[in-house]
């Protein structure tokens, strides 16, 4: 892996919306460098016969029933309670 410049940390820095004394730009170059380094290892490993995994508890299409439960409590009590209340409904603010 090439070693990265003082320019390409600058690059990140202005990405990340980053502002970075010189002496923090040296020190990100040879850290960010290092960890490219390391994760560059993963190119070297064997991964065939591995398939793809996309979840590992084993379940499949694990579904329930929808069921309706009473809890015992009287909706028009619950809604004294709101502040903003427009019918049998909850009013919120607009949301975007």
């Amino acid at each position: 892996m090439a070693k990265l410049t003082r320019e390409d940390v600058l690059k990140l820095a202005q990405l990340a919306r980053l502002k970075l004394t010189d002496a923090e730009l040296s020190n990100f170059a040879a850290e960010i460098t290092s960890i490219l380094d390391y994760v560059e290892q993963l190119n070297n490993v064997d991964i065939s016969g591995l398939g793809p995994t996309n979840q590992v508890t084993g379940l499949a299409n694990a579904w329930r029933e929808d069921k309706c439960v009473d809890y015992g409590y009287d909706l028009d009590e619950l809604l004294k309670n709101v502040p903003n209340v427009k019918g049998r409904y909850i009013q919120v603010g607009r949301m975007i």
